[in-house]
């Protein structure tokens, strides 16, 4: 299986919101659409953005692709070997 975000070819994939469930379930409003990404891509959106900015702001793959923030980490990630555990910094 392959990432959304990294197209990394990884074992195990998670699901990650778009609409973030906490969001969602405050404002009463359906969870939305999920894509599948790994671990890595999935620590470094929550690690570089709260729930709220995600809600509105990267709602979509292609927001996450294009976000300046994750195409630094993807251009980097995307050369890391998919079985090796990958550190994920914040800078909220």
């Amino acid at each position: 299986m392959n990432c959304e975000l990294c197209d990394r070819e990884i074992d195990s994939l998670t699901l990650h919101h778009l609409i973030p469930k906490q969001y969602s379930k405050r404002k009463k409003l359906n969870t939305g659409p999920t894509i599948n990404i790994c671990s890595p891509c999935h620590k470094q959106i929550h690690a570089l953005f709260d729930n709220k900015y995600l809600a509105r702001e990267l709602n979509t793959l292609s927001k996450l692709q294009q976000e300046p923030k994750m195409q630094k980490f993807l251009s980097w990630v995307r050369k890391q070997d998919p079985k090796k555990n990958v550190v994920v910094r914040s800078s909220k």
